[in-house]
This record gives C-alpha cells, structure tokens and sequence, in this order.
C-alpha cells in the first residue's frame, strides 16, 4: 500500500489506495501516402490513450487520460511517445494532473519523446496542480534525428487557490533534457523542497507566483523563429510575465503569473499562433483544451 493519503477536491482525506506503475507507449508511423497513422499502442492503469477527431486541415490528436483522477506519493508514470519518419501529430492530456498530498514518497512521471527525421510532435500541457504536501519528480527528455521538430510545455500550478490553499511544503523536481543526435543539447531543473514558503514569497524568488510554464521548440529553425515567438508575447497580460530565449537548436518560452487563469489564456494564445507562423497549422487548439 502506499503511505500517501489522498485528499479530494473539498480537503477531506479519502481512504489511501495502492501505488501504481504505470507504462504508455505510443508509436506514430507514416503510411505511403505520407499519412500518420497509428503504429503499436501499449498503456497500463490508470493511464488510456484515446484518440479524438480533429478539425479539417489539423494533424492527428492524441489525448492522455490518467482515470485515477490523480496521482498519490509511490505512483510511478512513464509516457513514451515515438514518432517515426515524416509524422505529425499532437498529443496532450485530457485534463489538469492533480498530485496529491503524500506523507513521505514521490509521485515520479518520466516523459520521453523521441522523433526521427522530418517528423513534427507537439505535446500542449494542461495544468499539474501541486497540492500542499505533494512530492513530484518529474523527468522529461526529447531525443530528435536531424529534420524533426518537437514543440512541448509544461504548466506548473502551485496550490488549489480556490480552496486558499498554497504549496508550501513537498517537493517539486521538475527536469529536461534535449538531445539532437544522441547529443545533449540543452538541459534545465527547477527544484524547491527546502523552505519553500520562502522562496514562493520572496521578490528574488517567485513573487507569491500562482504558476509558471515553460514551452521549448527545438529544430533547425528554432533561431530564426525567436522574433516570431517576441512578437506574439509582446502583446501579452499585463499580469502575466513572460519572455523567450534560444540556446543550441532551442528557442525556450517562460511564463509567471500570481493569476493561474491568465497564464493559462496566454500559454493558450501563444501556443495557437506559434504553431500558425511556424508550422502553417491551424491557429486554433483541440477541443479538450478548452472544455
């Protein structure tokens, strides 16, 4: 059994389950027509992998369901998304990940994607809520051959601020790594365990920030789309902050916002238009984002 106790929406503790390891792979393949097509699908409890209909002129969708509603302190999550020559597709989870108050273990997610050449992947995040007391160590790593593109986000939420509640103690270990080649190209950790009351209040920190995000593209291209990415941020929320930056075939996108709403707008705003001027694909997002 695991040590966590798991706490529902409205606070209350509800009876502690056993922890999970739980494995989704999916692989995407081009067929001669240059369609992508589904190739070998494998996924454990809770997590499901469906497959929504997407609007006319739009790339393949898959969502990630987690049917546990959230995850607890001991669950182990590893999700690996293949995409093979000349494949597009989006892939995002089918709502906000809540991690659950733990009395002790990590709740560990480990994320890899991989793409061979001239493939394009984008993975569009919805919210991790951090619960006061969670513990998540979460890794994720893109491997790219030469040609592909991978557009991917992560959207951190630092409490359930609805209930007045603030993540002031637990573990957030969230890391990735980029590789081009089998050579690592660019790597970042944001860690806070220790005094983290004083970190999320601090100006030198994060400002009593509700959440953050962070979006990486990565491609042969990604210099010469910094300005496309300024431009769109420079007509943001005022109470969102925001900048974008390249280093090594990667063109990294930052957010910070004490309104988890308007960041979340904002990352959606962006997000639409870049893979517009970019990748000459809809300015639009799938259905379960909005919902």
């Amino acid at each position: 059994m695991s040590d966590s106790t798991l706490q529902s929406d409205n606070g209350n503790n509800v009876s502690p389950r056993i922890s999970v390891n739980s494995s989704a792979r999916l692989t995407f393949v081009s067929d001669k027509g240059q369609n992508t097509c589904l190739g070998n699908l494998y996924q454990t409890d809770p997590q499901r992998i469906l497959f929504p209909n997407t609007s006319i002129g739009d790339i393949t969708q898959a969502a990630l369901v987690t049917t546990s509603g959230g995850l607890v302190g001991g669950d182990r999550i590893s999700i690996d998304i293949e995409m093979g020559k000349n494949t597009k597709a989006l892939v995002l989870p089918q709502a906000a990940e809540k991690i659950y108050r733990s009395s002790g273990l990590d709740t560990k997610i480990g994320i890899t994607f991989s793409l061979e050449d001239r493939s394009w992947l984008e993975y569009l995040p919805q919210e991790t809520i951090l619960f006061q007391g969670s513990r998540l160590s979460r890794e994720t790593k893109i491997n790219l051959s030469k040609g592909a593109r991978a557009f991917v986000g992560e959207i951190l939420v630092f409490g359930r601020f609805g209930y007045g509640e603030k993540f002031n103690d637990g573990l957030i270990q969230d890391s990735w790594e980029i590789y081009k080649d089998g050579n690592n190209i660019w790597a970042d950790s944001f860690y806070m365990e220790d005094h983290i009351q004083d970190i999320m209040s601090s100006s030198a920190g994060l400002d009593n920030a509700q959440a953050i995000a962070t979006a990486v593209y990565v491609g042969a291209d990604a210099e010469e789309n910094l300005g496309i990415a300024r431009k769109i941020l420079s007509s943001s929320n005022e109470d969102v902050l925001m900048g974008a930056t390249y280093v090594n075939e990667t063109l990294v996108i930052r957010w910070i916002s004490n309104n988890t709403l308007n960041l979340r707008n904002e990352f959606g705003r962006f997000w639409s238009s870049f893979r517009n001027q970019v990748a000459d694909l809809p300015a639009t997002l799938p259905r379960l984002w909005n919902m």
